[in-house]
């Protein structure tokens, strides 16, 4: 294996890593035009907000239980064909749902068994080139490829759910499922004529060592051990678990809070996920020519606190007010890109090549682990009381967490001098693990 250095600010970057990010967006068009599908399939078919909370549990479990495992052999293994690979048992376990669909033959836990796979292969593919970013984009531009990244977001936020609506009044359910197929080959194929640089293994070894032979119950100890070991990640964890506990269980609500309380159809719910997409384009692009404050954290905190009144208008909508309701969702939107994406940009500029994966994962599971407590809860309470609840409660809780946490210390010093080396900053100058060199080279086939 060869290897190279660290990206280049000077060199022309942006047409590997774009020509892939093309790619990958027309994958995640396909997964937004399966994912409303299938939720719109489960809210007409059943009606039940059990059903829909178990169906974000499904989806959520293998965040936690997988995403670990994932980061830690995504660390080990070739990262380009990682994405070749989960993007292709994606397209497969898709194509033979569409089978079912095709012979009428699909159960509601078909569709729950879809959802699972899906999301577990997601978690090598999102950790895969979540690490992979690091290697390709110099340093300096990576607070505004997270930008571009959110206003991507945005974008399928808003053709998915628009288009899914319509393709569900045109086409059967396997005739969307064969668009996602399709959509998945796209994404594969640019991966194939460009090499996706690999940081080399174990990092920490000195240069005139042999490599260490780590397993993977090492490897993921070592992240384990990476994360305990700095407290501002943490507590950062801890932060997103709080808000994941009520957040993620009143969108999966959405769809019943649009049939029922508003009275409306899948029309209406296409549109006010599209308010959600177009809130965050909007965000996006603004945090790509802002950049937010000087502290990034800060950025995302006073973001987190006023999402929670949008998630407040949402819950107090009046049912004759239904673009009130769209416009919180739009605001909650608008403020997702604030909170994300500069604290994922500290997080690529911060952790070291090597560890990312499981780093990156390790965060993905921590942020929602407390949401299966949360969606187990939720569909027998608001099937027993009010869908609105939990967006109520949700609000209260967000605000509460970004007003209080925009007052640690431990949190805030850790956005500070983002784009400085690795260890220019007190937080990072204290961690116990921190030992890998910003020059470390990486190799790549």
């Amino acid at each position: 294996m060869a290897t190279v250095n660290p990206p280049n600010p000077n060199e022309k970057w942006q047409r590997r890593f774009f020509t892939i990010w093309f790619g990958q967006a027309f994958s995640m068009l396909g997964s937004h035009l399966v994912g409303f599908a299938f939720v719109w399939h489960l809210t007409a078919t059943t009606g039940s907000a059990t059903i829909l909370a178990l169906g974000t549990l499904v989806q959520t479990i293998p965040q936690v239980v997988i995403a670990p495992f994932a980061g830690a052999l995504v660390d080990r293994w070739n990262r380009k064909m990682v994405m070749i690979v989960f993007d292709s048992i994606t397209a497969l376990f898709t194509l033979l749902v569409a089978v079912l669909f095709i012979f009428d033959a699909a159960q509601i836990w078909h569709i729950f068994l879809a959802m699972f796979v899906r999301s577990a292969c997601g978690q090598f593919q999102w950790a895969a080139i979540s690490a992979s970013t690091t290697l390709m984009v110099p340093k300096r531009h990576l607070s505004r490829v997270a930008g571009v990244n959110q206003t991507l977001g945005g974008v399928m936020n808003i053709l998915g759910p628009a288009l899914g609506a319509l393709l569900i009044a045109t086409l059967p359910m396997q005739g969307v499922l064969f668009i996602d197929v399709s959509t998945a080959a796209i994404a594969v194929i640019p991966l194939l004529f460009f090499a996706i640089p690999q940081p080399a293994r174990n990092g920490s070894q000195k240069k005139d060592q042999p490599e260490a032979d780590t397993s993977l119950w090492q490897d993921l100890a070592e992240g384990f051990r990476y994360v305990i070991g700095w407290p501002s990640l943490m507590a950062i964890i801890i932060v997103a678990m709080l808000v994941n506990l009520l957040i993620v269980p009143a969108f999966s609500l959405l769809p019943l809070v649009v049939t029922e309380h508003f009275g409306l159809g899948p029309y209406e719910l296409g549109f006010i996920n599209s308010a959600f997409g177009l809130g965050v384009i909007i965000g996006g692009l603004v945090l790509s020519a802002w950049g937010g404050f000087k502290n990034r954290l800060l950025t995302s905190l006073v973001a987190l606190t006023i999402s929670g009144t949008a998630l407040l208008v949402v819950g107090i909508a009046p049912a004759n007010m239904y673009l009130l309701a769209m416009a919180g969702v739009g605001m909650f939107g608008f403020l997702n890109p604030m909170v994300n994406g500069p604290l994922f940009a500290v997080m690529q500029a911060k952790v070291e090549p090597e560890i990312q994966g499981r780093v990156f994962t390790l965060l993905n599971a921590g942020a929602g682990l407390a949401s299966p407590i949360g969606l187990i809860i939720a569909g027998p309470v608001a099937d027993a009381t009010n869908n609105q609840l939990w967006f109520i409660i949700a609000g209260v809780a967000t605000l509460l967490t970004g007003l209080v946490t925009s007052f640690m210390p431990q949190i805030l010093d850790m956005g500070l001098d983002t784009d400085g080396a690795p260890g220019d900053s007190a937080s990072e100058k204290s961690h116990p693990l921190r030992r890998f060199g910003e020059d470390q080279p990486t190799q790549v086939d």
